[in-house]
């Protein structure tokens, strides 16, 4: 699989109103791309857009006719390039963490596909967390559901590599935007800029994973090799933090 050269590119963003979407929308249509923003808020979408000279299509990316009227809009300029699944929330609610979390991937997944598959090409790129890596001590809802992501793009990539699907899963752990407010995760986060130009470095390949903090890399080889020793360290932590 070759890598993506944006320039003339359409790419989707959900989640492109604030924090990483918002970032990766700017750079992607400064490197020359043809940007439809999705977000929640219609203002904080329309803004985005505006600033970047960029289609406007706010909703619920959760919503699966909101995820097929995306897919519309970017063909209706082209043709769908790059999907950007990135909407997602933090919160602790099961069922908004589902939805966000894992079902917005699945609908834009299934309403891209087809597409992608009769032309022989495109890319998805789901923004999963070090915490689908690895977990997130505190929040069971959002550390499960990001795993369901990351085995979401797992399977796509599996699956569709052959037929010249390229998928990618975006693994920070610490960014700087809203749903990070404060604490101790802030050491080492950084920003959503750097994060974005990440992307655009891992978009000319074809790696899965795409990390941001490298270090996570050696946090994943560790729990994969040795389970119960992570899970002991972990579990430490937790007890520090009591």
């Amino acid at each position: 699989m070759a890598g993506l050269d944006v320039r003339g590119t359409v790419a989707v963003v959900t989640g492109g109103g604030s924090g990483i979407g918002a970032a990766l929308c700017a750079r992607l249509a400064g490197a020359g791309a043809h940007v439809v923003v999705n977000d929640l808020s219609a203002e904080a979408a329309d803004a985005v857009a505006a600033s970047i000279g960029a289609v406007s299509h706010p909703g619920d990316a959760a919503d699966p006719d909101v995820a097929a009227a995306l897919v519309a809009a970017g063909e209706r300029l082209g043709g769908v390039d790059l999907f950007c699944a990135n909407a997602g929330v933090a919160t602790a609610d099961w069922d908004t963490a589902w939805r966000v979390n894992v079902m917005a991937h699945v609908h834009a997944a299934t309403a891209v596909l087809p597409h992608w598959l009769e032309r022989g090409r495109g890319r998805f790129l789901a923004t999963v967390s070090a915490a689908g890596l690895l977990t997130l001590l505190g929040n069971p809802a959002y550390a499960a559901t990001k795993h369901a992501a990351l085995a979401h793009a797992e399977w796509l990539r599996a699956t569709y590599a052959h037929r010249g699907v390229t998928v990618q899963a975006l693994c920070p752990q610490g960014v700087i935007t809203p749903m990070l407010t404060g604490g101790p995760l802030l050491e080492g986060a950084v920003t959503p800029e750097f994060v974005a130009d990440t992307v655009m470095a891992a978009l000319g390949g074809d790696s899965f994973l795409v990390l941001p903090h490298p270090e996570v890399a050696e946090y994943y080889r560790r729990r994969a090799t040795d389970p119960d020793r992570w899970l002991a360290a972990m579990n430490r932590l937790q007890r520090d933090a009591e």
